[in-house]
C-alpha cells in the first residue's frame, strides 16, 4: 500500500532531485587564511587523488606539498645539469661534485620512480586493487582501493559504501571502523614516514561517512525509522585495543530488515532482491550483517539465504562482539521494481536467474511436501475402500481420475480477505473448472509458509489474483505461465508499474483485467456521476490520502462473469497449446 506514496510524490515534483549534502562531496575542503601551499596542495590532489571520495585531512597538507616540492626541485637539478653543462659556473660546480658521486643518486632516483609508475604491489601504495567486492553493480565504487571508503550516493533509491582493508564493527556505537595508513593514499604516506615524525594524534579520523542502508531512500518518512551507520576511516595505529572477537575471511554486506518490512512486496522488492543484485558475484562467499534483525524474517526467508551466503547472518545490535572483515558493503542495489537489470549485473543476472534461485532454495522441501501428501492421499484412499477385492479396481481408476486431472491447466487463484476481495470467488471458481481447468485456491497470510505457497504457483499455468502485495508471488510461476491481474478502479497506474511490467520481464504471459464501475463496491456507493467512479485520476490526484481510504481500504470487486470469461478463455487456450507443445518436444 505504501508504494503509492512514490507514485504521488513523483507526480508532484515530476522528478527527484537531491540535494548534495557534505557526505556526498567526494573532498573536504577547508578555508584558511594565507594558506598558498595549501592552494597549490589541493590542486594537485585534484588531479591525482582517486574520484571514489579521497578525504581531505588538513594536517598532511604541509607534508605532502613538501614532498611534492622536493621531487620537483630534484627533476629540476637533474635537468640542469644536461641543460646547463656548458656554463663555467655550473660546470666547475658539476665537476666538484663528480659524475661518480651523482650517478647513484640520479639512478636511485629514476628507479624510485618507475617503482611507483610500475609498482606490481600498488595495493600498499593505494593503488586500484580489485577484490571480491569490487563490482558492486557498476556503480561509481567498482574499483575501491586498499584504506579506502568511497560511497555512491548517485541513485535516487539508494546509497551504497564500500570499505576495503582492516574493517571492524563496533554495535555499541552504531560505527565501523576502518584502519588504515594514516592518509587514504598509500604513496605519500609511504614517503612522509620516512621524513616525517608520527603525529600524536592517533585517533584522528581520516574520513567519516554515514549511510542507512535501506533501499528507499527517495522517502523520508520511512527512512527517518531506519537505524543510520557511522562509517569511519582511523589511522592503524588506533586499532590498538579495538581488537578481534571474530574474524572472517570473506566480505561483508550490511542491509536493514526494518521500514516496510511484514509486506511481502516490500520484502521481496526493497530486501530479498536487491540482496540478490548486490551480492550474487560474491558467490556465497559473503556473511550477512542485519539492521533491525527479526528472527521471523530470518526463518521466513532462510532458505534463500542459504543460497545466497554459505554463512549465517549476524544480527549487528545484538552480537556485541567485534565482527571483523577484509572487506564491507554497506547498503543494497535496487534496479526497478521487481526486476535485475542485466546491463548493471556483472555476468548479465536477470531475474530468470533470480527465479532459478528460488528453485533451488524451495524444491528440497517442495519435494518433501509432495511426498507427504502424496502418502496421506494413498492412506486415505485405501481407507474409504477398505481393502476390500474389488476395492483394488476402484483405486486403480481413481489414480487414472487423478492422472487425467493433472493434465488439466493448473489455476491458481490467490484469494483476498478484506478489502479488494473477490466478492463472487466461487461463481469465479466453477467458471473455470467448466471451462477445463483443474483450480486451487490459495489463502496466503503472514503465517503461511512460503514454500507452500511457492510449491502451488510454481506448478501452475496461470495465477488469477486481485492487485495487492500478494501479486508479488508472480515471481513464483515459471516463464511462459499466465497472469491475470484484476485492477480495481483508481489503481490503473499501480498495477501496470508494479507487477504487469515486472511479469512480462519474468516472460510472463500477462493480462490484465480492468474493472468497470458497476464491478466496484464503490458503485453502490457513490453517486453514478460521480468521479470517484467517473474519473479516478482525478481523485488519486488530490493525495495520497484519497488513494488509500478509497481505493485500497474501501473498495471490493464483483466480476462480471460473462466479461471476465473471455480472459479464462484466452487463458486456457494458450496453456492447453503450451502443454501440447511441451508434450510434443518430450516425445521427440
Amino acid at each position: 500500500m505504501v508504494r503509492y506514496q512514490r507514485y504521488h510524490q513523483w507526480r508532484k515534483a515530476g522528478h527527484v532531485q537531491l540535494k548534495p549534502g557534505k557526505q556526498n562531496m567526494p573532498f573536504k575542503e577547508e578555508e584558511e587564511d594565507g594558506a598558498a601551499a595549501d592552494d597549490v596542495s589541493r590542486a594537485f590532489l585534484l588531479v591525482c587523488a582517486p574520484t571514489y571520495g579521497f578525504y581531505y585531512n588538513k594536517r598532511t597538507r604541509p607534508k605532502l606539498f613538501s614532498i611534492f616540492f622536493l621531487s620537483l626541485l630534484s627533476c629540476t637539478f637533474i635537468l640542469a645539469l644536461h641543460l646547463f653543462g656548458s656554463s663555467s659556473a655550473f660546470s666547475l660546480f658539476c665537476k666538484s661534485l663528480s659524475l661518480p658521486t651523482l650517478l647513484p643518486f640520479v639512478s636511485l632516483f629514476y628507479l624510485f620512480l618507475i617503482f611507483i609508475i610500475f609498482n606490481p604491489f600498488a595495493d600498499s601504495f593505494g593503488g586500484v586493487n580489485e577484490g571480491l567486492v569490487s563490482d558492486v553493480n557498476a556503480s561509481l565504487c567498482g574499483s575501491v582501493s586498499h584504506g579506502t571508503i568511497c560511497c555512491d550516493r548517485s541513485s535516487h533509491r539508494s546509497d551504497l559504501c564500500v570499505m576495503k582493508g582492516d574493517v571492524r564493527t563496533n554495535s555499541a556505537s552504531s560505527s565501523v571502523f576502518l584502519y588504515s595508513s594514516r592518509t587514504t593514499n598509500g604513496f605519500f604516506n609511504y614517503v612522509s614516514s620516512m621524513v616525517e615524525e608520527v603525529d600524536e594524534d592517533v585517533e584522528k579520523e581520516l574520513q567519516h561517512e554515514k549511510i542507512k542502508p535501506y533501499t528507499r531512500k527517495w522517502e523520508t518518512s520511512v527512512m527517518d525509522t531506519i537505524d543510520e551507520l557511522d562509517l569511519v576511516s582511523k589511522t592503524e595505529n588506533a586499532a590498538i585495543g579495538h581488537h578481534c572477537d571474530v574474524s572472517h575471511d570473506v566480505p561483508a554486506v550490511f542491509f536493514s530488515t526494518g521500514g516496510y518490512t511484514g509486506n511481502v512486496y516490500h520484502e521481496f522488492n526493497d530486501g530479498i532482491l536487491p540482496l540478490y543484485i548486490t551480492s550474487q558475484h560474491l558467490n556465497k562467499k559473503v556473511v550477512f550483517v542485519i539492521l533491525e534483525y527479526h528472527n521471523w524474517w530470518i526463518m521466513k526467508y532462510g532458505d534463500i539465504l542459504s543460497h545466497l551466503s554459505d554463512y549465517p547472518a549476524i544480527d549487528f545490535s545484538g552480537d556485541k562482539r567485534t565482527h571483523c572483515f577484509p572487506e564491507a558493503i554497506f547498503g543494497l542495489r535496487i534496479h526497478d521494481e521487481l526486476t535485475v537489470d542485466s546491463s548493471l549485473v556483472l555476468g548479465n543476472k536477470t531475474i530468470v536467474d533470480f527465479r532459478n534461485v528460488l528453485d533451488r532454495a524451495y524444491w528440497p522441501r517442495i519435494r518433501d511436501l509432495i511426498q507427504d501428501e502424496e502418502r496421506e492421499t494413498q492412506e486415505r484412499l485405501r481407507e474409504k475402500l477398505s481393502l476390500s477385492p474389488s476395492s483394488e479396481t476402484s483405486l486403480e481408476i481413481v489414480e487414472e481420475v487423478r492422472e487425467e486431472q493433472l493434465k488439466k491447466p493448473k489455476l491458481v487463484v490467490l484469494s483476498r480477505n478484506g478489502s479488494r476481495a473477490i466478492t463472487n470467488e466461487d461463481l469465479l471458481v466453477k467458471m473455470a473448472e467448466k471451462i477445463g481447468f483443474r483450480v486451487e485456491v490459495v489463502r496466503p497470510d503472514k503465517t503461511t509458509e512460503l514454500a507452500k505457497i511457492y510449491r502451488a504457483l510454481n506448478s501452475s499455468d496461470v495465477m488469477v489474483g486481485v492487485h495487492g502485495a500478494a501479486m508479488t508471488h508472480f515471481l513464483f510461476m515459471k516463464p511462459g505461465c499466465v497472469f491475470i491481474q484484476v485492477i480495481p478502479l483508481g489503481t490503473d497506474w499501480a498495477a501496470e508499474t508494479y507487477y504487469g511490467e515486472p511479469a512480462r520481464k519474468l516472460g510472463l504471459k500477462y493480462i490484465s483485467y480492468p474493472i468497470l464501475p458497476r464491478e466496484s463496491s464503490l458503485y453502490d456507493k457513490y453517486d453514478k456521476s460521480d468521479p470517484v467512479l467517473r474519473d479516478p485520476e482525478s481523485v488519486n490526484n488530490k493525495g495520497w490520502q484519497y488513494t488509500k481510504s478509497i481505493y485500497l481500504d474501501g473498495q471490493n470487486v464483483r466480476l462480471n462473469p460473462g466479461r471476465f470469461r473471455k480472459r479464462l478463455v484466452r487463458a486456457y487456450d494458450y496453456s492447453i497449446n503450451r502443454i501440447n507443445r511441451h508434450l510434443q518436444f518430450q516425445s521427440r
